[in-house]
């Protein structure tokens, strides 16, 4: 899955353009309203509004939205280190305004990174175990951050048996709500379990069961075939 991350000076601007655009790419929340989207986006979580599981051009996509002011005040001062260390890690910008604010505060990042990567490491270590140190560094000690980074990455079914476990019946949440929710909770990993034990449970019953019938299906043209031969 592609990941995006827009950054706009004007975020109820932008969702009311794009939820004109493309509607359907919202969770609920879309018949609040721009500026409800955007009271969520600044003040839950990490800054940023994601609509996931987008099909583009035949490639699934998901991209977020974050405000300028509140992105360069996580590249300086790493009030969350999420979009902060996304962007410790390889992207790829595709267009960026002549924002000087925001150029020096991606480099100031970059080396608050490389500082705070070898004040961790020993005094000898190589190339490869400093890159590593810093792709870790919003990924540290289970934090809710590295931990709803992680749950985006699973695999779509389990993703949606855990919004299943922790969606109370008529809320109807988005999935990347829930695993939000999910990443700040201390049992994360047993919510993480549940979604699992949805997925293998009714599985390996249907298994059982069509093993069951496949046997007495074969038991019964054993029978069949022995009264044909005698």
């Amino acid at each position: 899955m592609l990941d995006f991350v827009f950054t706009v000076d004007d975020p109820v601007a932008w969702h009311s353009k794009n939820l004109k655009k493309n509607w359907n790419h919202y969770s609920f929340l879309k018949v609040l309203g721009p500026k409800i989207i955007t009271t969520v986006q600044n003040n839950y979580g990490a800054g940023v509004y994601y609509n996931p599981l987008i099909m583009c051009d035949g490639r699934l996509i998901k991209y977020g939205v974050i405000s300028t002011s509140i992105l360069i005040e996580d590249l300086l001062n790493w009030n969350n280190l999420y979009i902060a260390g996304r962007l410790q890690k390889p992207v790829k910008i595709v267009a960026m305004n002549e924002n000087v604010a925001l150029r020096s505060a991606l480099d100031k990042n970059l080396k608050s990174a490389v500082t705070t990567a070898f004040l961790m490491l020993p005094e000898s270590f190589s190339e490869e175990d400093l890159f590593i140190e810093i792709a870790g560094l919003s990924y540290s000690d289970k934090s809710p951050e590295g931990q709803f980074t992680q749950l985006m990455t699973l695999p779509k079914t389990l993703q949606q048996q855990i919004n299943h476990v922790m969606d109370p019946p008529g809320k109807n949440r988005d999935v990347e709500e829930t695993l939000l929710q999910v990443a700040h909770d201390p049992d994360c990993g047993e919510v993480v379990r549940q979604g699992l034990s949805a997925i293998v449970r009714p599985s390996s019953m249907k298994q059982s069961t069509k093993g069951i019938f496949t046997a007495e299906v074969l038991l019964l043209w054993s029978w069949l075939l022995f009264c044909l031969l005698h």
